[in-house]
């Protein structure tokens, strides 16, 4: 999702940023985004940082992946149940009030 993004920048660099949108033939956006991608590799690089080091973690979990799995399953079959349950009920009363 995209979001709203305020700065003040010097109008050289606003200029810049529009010439180049043009020259390339995409949107200003799309250059600033480029430009910060850009950037952070190569601070990242420059520096050799580790992307997993800087991340959630999400990776390192205490439980194995098979108690991962079935937590996800038995999450996912409990909406299923709810749904088919909300499901069959509206089917009964359409079907009493064509009745």
């Amino acid at each position: 999702m995209d979001k709203i993004f305020s700065a003040r920048l010097d109008e050289a660099v606003i200029r810049r940023i529009a010439a180049l949108a043009q020259r390339l033939g995409t949107s200003k956006k799309a250059v600033v985004e480029g430009a910060v991608w850009m950037y952070a590799e190569s601070v990242n690089a420059r520096e050799n940082v580790d992307v997993f080091d800087q991340t959630s973690g999400a990776w390192q979990r205490q439980e194995s992946p098979s108690q991962t799995v079935k937590k996800a399953r038995q999450a996912f079959h409990i909406a299923m149940k709810r749904h088919a349950a909300r499901a069959y009920v509206d089917a009964d009363v359409v079907c009493k009030r064509a009745w």
